[in-house]
């Protein structure tokens, strides 16, 4: 059976990208592949984002694939991730059904559509002890200097906004540097390319919005029910962006006011990240059909089907 091309769509934080994949595979048949590096946790999932309810659409359940698959606490990494797309993706294809791709993390889409080269990365207990005392600024000029001498486009700053990560981050680039990768295994996949374009005032207003809602739809008890599991408030500060800040505000580092404005900033800077990240596949070769965040729903999705000539 000829496998189906992959429509991938993509956008920064709040620009709506789900409730179109989802409306778009209600009218192809078609299965949604996650490409969000946090979503793949279970029981994190307001300070995610996962809004499971707009995989409901007109009553039907639309399946979806990699979220909540990996426990909190862990450490869920690209090669992984390479390795889980291309089992979802090969099972979809086998039952005929479409594969849509969805998300924004750049890193995550960029690796899959065009065949990155990973393997495995053991820890480096040395290394990190060499790094634990350095600051975010210092690791982050190390971690420039080695994506210059490996050539590399992994790691920017979207996904390196702690210390920690930025660590594994270094891990990650010496050992590409000291084991040069093994011949590709995973093959670029063919995709059309959808571009959620959200107006970057709106943008700000909707994530300000988002933002309030989910802290009232009990962010800060989902958190604390995970230190309370067990999990140690350092492992989900790794997590970054909402579990960065909540958590400091839930063990008491924080104020209330103090987080809110914090995150809500650097939810903003996430998003710009996130574009400037779109940006460069463009300068990589990948192109992505732009399509305006503020059209109706129906017109969204039959533009992307007659992109797609579905």
């Amino acid at each position: 059976m000829q496998n189906k091309k992959m429509i991938t769509i993509l956008g920064p934080t709040a620009s709506g990208k789900t409730p179109v994949a989802a409306a778009l595979a209600l009218r192809t048949g078609g299965e949604i592949i996650s490409a969000d590096s946090r979503q793949v946790y279970r029981r994190m999932d307001i300070g995610t984002g996962k809004d499971l309810a707009d995989y409901v659409v007109e009553g039907q359940h639309i399946p979806y694939h990699l979220i909540d698959i990996a426990e909190p606490g862990t450490k869920y990494n690209l090669f992984q991730y390479q390795q889980d797309f291309h089992n979802a993706y090969d099972d979809i294809c086998s039952r005929g059904k479409q594969p849509i791709l969805c998300g924004g993390t750049g890193l995550y889409i960029e690796a899959v559509l065009g065949g990155y080269q990973l393997s495995p990365v053991p820890q480096n207990p040395t290394l990190r002890d060499a790094l634990a005392s350095k600051t975010l600024d210092e690791l982050t000029a190390m971690l420039l200097e080695l994506k210059r001498k490996n050539g590399s486009n992994m790691h920017n700053h979207t996904d390196v906004d702690t210390a920690q990560r930025a660590i594994r981050a270094i891990e990650i680039e010496t050992y590409n540097l000291e084991h040069p990768t093994p011949e590709r295994l995973l093959p670029p996949v063919d995709s059309l390319i959808i571009g959620i374009d959200i107006d970057r005032n709106l943008r700000r207003e909707k994530i300000t919005r988002r933002l309030k809602a989910r802290l009232e739809e009990g962010m800060v008890d989902e958190i604390r029910s995970l230190v309370k599991e067990g999990i140690n408030p350092d492992d989900l500060i790794y997590y970054g962006l909402e579990y960065k800040f909540v958590t400091e505000y839930a063990v008491g580092n924080m104020s209330y006011d103090e987080m809110f404005r914090q995150l809500e900033i650097a939810i903003h800077q996430f998003a710009k990240r996130q574009m400037t990240w779109f940006r460069g596949m463009e300068r990589r070769g990948f192109h992505i059909n732009w399509i305006d965040a503020t059209l109706p729903m129906d017109a969204k999705v039959e533009t992307i089907m007659r992109m797609a000539k579905l």
